[in-house]
């Protein structure tokens, strides 16, 4: 159920009716006409901009085709005023009954109020953390990951097929460092005094790997030369990485379907496999690189490099692959995991990334264009810094992780339903402020509060109806009389619930899960207006006494809202809360 499509469906066959009778010639293209919310809530219900988008290519003044239109809108049962504003934009005032049956419709629908076929089943790839595996997952992991979550569950709402995925970073030289660290906790482990160097982890979270190391493998690799356990300890260590990131993603609710091991790409062919494909298109060469602009470093030396020609898809430069000395750049193992990624039959790939991998987002999406010929989109999302606040001053936690503020520590102190939240109430790519009070504020000015607070109302008075002996299950609200359902306060909140599978639509293209939050804010602030208002005008109240009939009316709206949180805070990852604390 989608008023507002339905809505532009009834605008479409009028425009259709009036290429049949001439007013309008045939072959216009009716795809960029919309029917959406009027800028200003008094002059509607909605609006549309047929008449501008079609009066160039009808050859006809924009206001004579939306009197015309306005004309022919008015003959549908559901339109009670079509009105023509400025030079042409065309304002509709839909029919009472229209929002007691769309109250009718949500409490029907429950669950799939929203769900849409926007995605018609395409196969889309969110990779999202991807954080190298040596240590735990520190707040700006945290931001990236519940935004790549929220993302692929909107996407999955929308009729998306959505694989999650997490890139282990396992087989570059962090992973070494990694080893060396956690032998030194190993050697501590037997009682030996250790010093980290520069460049090593000193988190105090690899004692316990040093101490598993330990009981493994004994007293083995106590004053071994490297060479003997490095390849061992980096395994182990790695693997243990990696389940303390499993247990932090848990922490918040994060599952992945595919973990990709990076060291699975090397000694396999698979990266000469997507380098030769690119070969293949005439994209790799061997050349020397310009300078870097700016300021050129003293140790400058023009050399011969193997190339990928990234600017043939819309870099800035060619990118190298191949170092001097033979060995593969970070850039190739990348390349060869997108190509794994098309070769998996995906139709479409997102990345989450840091902010500080912005450099990085041309030459990818010049390898995918590449790499698919054109086929399959490469969204890259940046996720921007995270600041923490406490008492209005910046906020330095516990840093049990040795040089950082972890996903832990903040969800420990607020709780995963509040980081969740919190982290998708600004745009992926703005920086947002993590304030350690505000967020547990019971206030309007927390939106985390305000909405989870909306829910809760409407449970509340399902929980007193019920008291009252009276029937208000989804069924029965559905058959109830919902006539008396025309005060301002309700049917601006009808409206607004009205809007909600347009947004997620529009969230889902855009690839922006912070407006399904905007939106339930949204939604629980007209739920709370009409709560207050009930406060002053006592028929206004959910609750009827005495009257089984008038409540089950009331209700009925409200629980409609309930649903379309639900969902919302559903696509969020948020856990809808029948009782505030």
């Amino acid at each position: 159920m989608n008023l507002f499509a339905d809505m532009r469906a009834v605008v479409i066959d009028a425009l259709t009716a009036m290429q049949a009778d001439g007013t309008l010639p045939d072959g216009l293209d009716f795809r960029n006409v919309a029917v959406e919310p009027p800028r200003d809530a008094a002059h509607g219900d909605m609006a549309t901009n047929a008449a501008m988008v079609l009066a160039k290519p009808a050859k006809a003044k924009p206001r004579d085709i939306a009197d015309t239109l306005a004309a022919k809108l008015r003959a549908d049962a559901r339109v009670e005023v079509a009105e023509v504003a400025g030079p042409g934009f065309l304002n509709l005032r839909l029919e009472t009954g229209v929002w007691q049956g769309l109250v009718r419709g949500i409490l029907a629908q429950g669950a799939g109020y929203g769900r849409s076929d926007l995605g018609a089943g395409q196969k889309v790839n969110v990779e999202y953390v991807s954080a190298n595996p040596t240590g735990p997952l520190h707040v700006g992991h945290t931001r990236g990951a519940v935004f790549g979550d929220a993302l692929a569950s909107l996407l999955e709402f929308a009729g998306h097929e959505v694989t999650r995925e997490y890139y282990i970073n396992d087989g570059g030289a962090q992973v070494d460092v990694l080893a060396r660290s956690v032998y030194l906790r190993y050697l501590e482990a037997h009682g030996q005094e250790v010093a980290f160097e520069d460049g090593t982890y000193p988190g105090d979270y690899l004692i316990a790997v040093g101490e598993a190391l330990k009981e493994k493998v004994g007293a083995t690799y106590v004053d071994q030369p490297e060479e003997a356990w490095l390849a061992d300890v980096r395994g182990f260590a790695t693997d243990a990485m990696m389940d303390l990131i499993r247990a932090d993603l848990a922490t918040l609710g994060i599952r992945m379907d595919t973990f990709f091991s990076e060291k699975a790409l090397y000694g396999t062919g698979r990266i000469e496999s997507a380098i030769a494909d690119l070969e293949a298109k005439g994209l790799i060469y061997t050349g020397t690189l310009e300078p870097p602009k700016g300021k050129v470093p003293e140790d400058w030396e023009p050399r011969e490099q193997t190339l990928f020609k990234s600017t043939a898809h819309g870099d800035d430069v060619d990118r190298p692959i191949k170092k001097s000395d033979g060995s593969w750049t970070y850039f190739a193992p990348d390349i060869a995991y997108h190509f794994d990624k098309i070769e998996r039959g995906f139709d479409a790939l997102i990345d989450v990334f840091g902010a500080d991998h912005g450099g990085y987002v041309k030459r990818m999406k010049a390898a995918v264009r590449a790499l698919s010929d054109d086929r399959v989109p490469l969204d890259v999302k940046l996720t921007q810094l995270v600041r923490l606040y406490k008492n209005g001053a910046p906020f330095k936690m516990s840093k049990r992780a040795g040089t950082f503020v972890t996903m832990r520590d903040v969800v420990d102190q607020v709780g995963p339903d509040v980081t969740r939240f919190v982290m998708l109430t600004r745009k992926n790519d703005a920086p947002l402020d993590f304030d350690f009070d505000k967020v547990l504020e019971q206030s309007k000015d927390n939106p985390v509060y305000y909405v989870q607070y909306a829910h809760a109302r409407v449970c509340s008075v399902l929980r007193k109806a019920r008291e009252l002996g009276m029937d208000v299950e989804d069924a029965t609200l559905q058959a109830a009389d919902l006539s008396g359902m025309s005060d301002p306060a309700e049917l601006k909140l009808a409206r607004t619930l009205a809007d909600w599978p347009r947004l997620v639509e529009i969230a889902a293209k855009g690839h922006e899960p912070h407006r399904i939050a905007f939106a339930l804010y949204d939604i629980a602030s007209d739920l709370h207006a009409l709560w207050n208002k009930g406060n002053d005008t006592p028929a206004l109240r959910f609750v009827q006494e005495g009257d089984s009939q008038a409540t089950q009316a009331k209700i009925a709206l409200a629980r409609a809202t309930a649903v379309v949180i639900s969902n919302g805070l559903g696509i969020l990852g948020v856990t809808p809360v029948e009782e505030m604390r």
